[in-house]
Formats: C-alpha cells, structure tokens, sequence
C-alpha cells in the first residue's frame, strides 16, 4: 500500500477525503485520542502544538481542554485541511486556536514554546520521524510533554490488517521494507521506543 506524497495530502480532494471521515475517526479513536490528552498532560492555560494536525478535531479537543487562558496550535503540510481546522474552530468560538502551515521535520518555532506537543496517527508516515520526534523535543519545554499515537502491528489491527492483506494477495504486492514510511512501520515490538531513544528522549512512557 502506497503513502500519499506531501503533494498529495495537499490536494483539496485529500482535505475534503479527510473532513468526511472525522465522525468514522471519532468513533474508532476517541478513546485513544483521549487517552494521548491524558498523557500530554494537558491543563487550563496549557500551550499545546499540534503536529500534522489534519482537519484539526483532536486540535480542538485539546482547546477544549486548555482552554481560553491556552493555546493550541494546528500544523500540518497542507493548507486546505487547516483551513477546515480553522473554520471548526471558529464556528465553536475556540479563539484560542490558531494553525500554521509547516513540515513537521522542520518546526518553524521557537525553542520550549510549549507545554506539551500532540501526534495522531501521523509519526509513521514522516520520512524521517526521529528527525520529526527531535523538532518536538526542541520547541517543548523542559518537563513538557510529547504524547503520540501510531498504529499497532498489522496483525493486531483487524479493522485495516484485513482489507490489507486482500489487497496485497490480489495485487501480489510486497510488504513495504524496513524503514518506509507507512501506516504500520512503527507497530512492531520495541520499534517506537527505538525511534524515542534516537531522537534524544530520556524518559519515555508507553500505552498499549
């Protein structure tokens, strides 16, 4: 299975594909959503970035949950799916929300800006997601938090693993090697904390 390009996510029929499904996305990872809010730490008057953020609804959960004394910044590679963030955020009157058009390996930010930084189901498709993971690191505050969610291994994710194996047995497609970017790479054993370590994190918490 194909990882769409940057070019790609910025298309409007990405943003529109993407805008549809937050209801199908809410009811299979709100649970977990929330439980990455609970270990971000987030508290009213929290700044809180976060990183290829989509259409911006696990955005505005944490707006929620700092609130109006906070801030949430949404960033994401495509400007089209931060323009629905912004427009969500908006027509719920969360001003405390802002977005911001940038590449998660290349944080336009300053250093310890903030108090905790968010990642949905997005770590695994970077080119380069220690280098991703390190940005986190530098523009958070000593003490801060850096909460992600990834996908487990295919095997246990029969709502994908499913569909996916079909796929590659009808269309004789390898699975992609070591290293690539897709929705699975880091579902193995050890291999998110390997990806902590590499990028200079000390202490690292893990939730299955």
């Amino acid at each position: 299975m194909e990882t769409l390009t940057d070019e790609q996510w910025g298309r409007q029929e990405s943003a529109d594909w993407w805008s549809a499904g937050q209801a199908s996305r809410h009811h299979i990872y709100g649970a977990a959503t929330a439980m990455m809010l609970d270990v971000a730490a987030l508290q009213p008057g929290s700044r809180v970035l976060d990183v290829a953020a989509g259409t911006g609804e696990q955005t505005l959960l944490a707006a929620r949950r700092v609130g109006p004394r906070g801030y949430a910044l949404a960033a994401d590679i495509s400007a089209r799916m931060l323009n629905v963030a912004a427009e969500a955020a908006r027509t719920e009157g969360l001003t405390h929300v802002e977005t911001c058009l940038m590449h998660a390996e290349h944080l336009a930010l300053d250093a310890d800006a903030f108090d905790a930084v968010i990642c949905r189901i997005a770590l695994m498709l970077f080119p380069h997601p220690a280098i991703a993971l390190a940005e986190m690191r530098r523009v958070v505050k000593a003490g801060g938090k850096i909460a992600v969610m990834v996908y487990s291994a295919l095997d246990k994710n029969p709502y994908h693993g499913i569909f996916y194996a079909i796929v590659r047995r009808l269309g004789n497609i390898p699975s992609p090697p070591p290293g690539e970017p897709w929705m699975y790479a880091l579902g193995h054993p050890g291999a998110l904390e390997d990806l902590y370590k590499r990028a200079g994190f000390l202490n690292r918490h893990y939730r299955k």
